[in-house]
């Protein structure tokens, strides 16, 4: 018989010391999942999301500010508006500067870098469009001290803040966009975001403003015919001769301002995604480019230009002109845009049956910057489409019939197909691999290494002296362009061309949406100019990010 001693032994034989250390075992796993999945990883998922709702309530109350605007009967000015943006602006300043100076104390030896985040060329066309922005708060100044009587004290402080802000938003960007950020995540995330939601209500400003401009312009040229009637503010005298001259400069450079303030909010996006983000392996080639054999494209580019001033030079002229005037310039217009939206079409569509007649694989590797791109193009794509459905049923249910009735219908319907086969085009470009045949073995690529931890500089300098050393990876042939390839550079630089072209006549006063009448008879003037001035920004950023990306595709090729 068995006392009750031998139970308990043979109890603790049966389910002790194993099965008591796999369940602590379960139990210790558990908390660590619980650890890993919530309490580290809470700051980084949430962290996102917090400064992501930040960022957003900060841009509705900058658009809530300006919608007040439109009431003339709102105790909301214009000087609350400005007032805003300058205390959004310097906040930015101060995290820009606390940023820049707690780097320099803890810089690291071998910091993380994104080398697809801003490229030079990128930012070099950033800061000529900060150039004439600045030279738009030098206007903006000027004005202000021929009125100085009669306006707040806020309007002058404006441009010369915004001139401090656009100077050292330019000079962190050449200098620390790059960056991947690994201290103060947090903190770092709100100052970020905070950045890129400032830039993009300095945008939403410049479209509210260039818009009330258009929308003066077109109500005086309707005065002008004798059509409609308009009421202009009186103005107090001017102290100086030049009020006019910075008055009217200034709606030329606005469309410059307004870019300028886009793409750094996109910049700065991807600066955002990249905080807190481990990156194993990069390969940066240098690129060689070869222009032999580009001929065609930058002919037929240039042509398209040149015909875009033209048409824009004339439109302006006929417009105002008198109602048979008008018509013929909305004729003209449209013929031209029917020609170029033509050939931009048929060469998207030739450089797609390339691609589809090579077979190369694409790169699925994920690049936020890359991947942001893609979705720009799908998201601002939308405008142009929106305008160019309603013109459609526009033309189809009026019972009018003007003679530029149904070239608008074949010009909405085309930029419809063109953007479809362009966005393609560029999507494809861009994440498509090189072809074998053209990475021949030519010499040894610098390899970069980053190794995400505090400690872990000797791994570091390790895996550079690897890459350095050991390391001989294929780089780019010096050899000569195939025929296809030369077919698609061609490609590439006309649409880049194009998309420039066709984003002048829109920026600087073709606005054929508010001049035909088709679509106001139709939806109504205050319903279709709210369509207009949300879809045209779109449509605006549309083409210059276009025109980036044609240039990044330019150079991959």
């Amino acid at each position: 018989m068995l006392q009750n001693g031998d139970l308990n032994i043979m109890f603790l034989t049966t389910n002790g010391p194993g099965s008591a250390s796999s369940s602590s075992d379960q139990e210790n796993k558990s908390d660590d999942n619980f650890k890993n999945n919530y309490l580290d990883d809470y700051p980084k998922k949430n962290a996102e999301i917090l400064s992501g709702q930040y960022g957003v309530n900060l841009l509705l109350v900058g658009i809530s500010l300006m919608l007040a605007l439109s009431n003339s009967e709102s105790q909301v000015d214009k000087k609350d508006v400005l007032a805003f943006l300058v205390a959004v602006m310097l906040v930015q300043l101060f995290w820009m500067l606390w940023y820049i100076v707690k780097k320099k104390k803890h810089e690291c030896p071998a910091p993380e870098k994104d080398i697809h985040a801003g490229t030079s060329w990128l930012r070099g066309g950033l800061t000529l469009l900060a150039i004439l922005s600045l030279i738009m708060d030098a206007f903006h100044i000027g004005y202000f001290v021929g009125y100085e009587q009669c306006l707040s004290p806020v309007i002058g402080v404006f441009p010369a803040v915004h001139a401090v802000h656009t100077i050292s938003q330019v000079y962190f960007i050449w200098v620390h966009v790059k960056d991947i950020i690994k201290t103060y995540e947090n903190f770092e995330r709100f100052g970020v975001i905070h950045a890129v939601f400032t830039n993009l209500l300095l945008w939403c400003n410049g479209v509210v403003t260039e818009a009330d401009h258009v929308l003066q312009s077109y109500q005086k040229r309707q005065v002008d015919l004798g059509i409609g009637n308009m009421t202009l503010e009186p103005y107090c005298n001017c102290t100086t001769k030049a009020c006019t001259i910075f008055l009217h400069s200034l709606y030329y450079l606005y469309p410059f301002n307004i870019e300028y303030h886009i793409f750094v909010s996109v910049i700065l996006f991807v600066m955002w995604k990249n905080i807190g983000r481990t990156l194993e392996y990069q390969r940066k080639i240098k690129v060689v480019i070869r222009i032999a054999g580009i001929i065609i494209g930058p002919v037929m580019g240039l042509i398209a230009f040149s015909s875009s001033i033209g048409v824009l030079v004339m439109y302006i002229i006929q417009v105002g002109d008198s109602v048979e005037a008008r018509e013929s310039a909305l004729n003209m217009f449209y013929c031209y845009g029917i020609i170029i939206l033509f050939f931009m079409c048929t060469s998207g569509s030739i450089g797609l049956l390339i691609y589809r007649s090579e077979n190369a694989p694409m790169d699925y590797s994920k690049i936020p910057s890359r991947k942001l791109d893609s979705e720009l193009l799908f998201i601002t794509a939308t405008g142009s489409w929106l305008m160019s459905w309603c013109s459609i049923i526009s033309v189809i249910s009026t019972s009018t019939s003007p003679k530029y009735r149904w070239t608008s219908f074949f010009y909405s319907l085309l930029l419809i197909f063109e953007k479809y086969i362009q966005n393609l085009f560029i999507i494809e470009s861009l994440h498509r691999k090189a072809d074998n045949d053209e990475d021949e073995a030519d010499g040894p690529i610098t390899e970069i290494f980053s190794v995400s931890g505090e400690n872990k500089k000797e791994e570091h300098i390790q895996n550079n002296r690897l890459s350095e050393e050991s390391i001989s990876l294929p780089q780019k042939s010096t050899k000569k362009l195939n025929k296809k390839r030369k077919i698609v550079k061609n490609i590439a630089i006309f649409l880049f061309m194009c998309n420039i072209s066709l984003w002048i006549l829109a920026a600087f006063g073709c606005r054929p949406q508010y001049d035909n009448g088709l679509e106001e008879s139709t939806f109504g003037f205050s319903a279709w100019s709210t369509v207009v001035n949300i879809a045209m920004p779109l449509n605006l950023f549309y083409r210059m990010h276009s025109v980036a990306s044609l240039f990044e595709v330019f150079l991959k090729v």
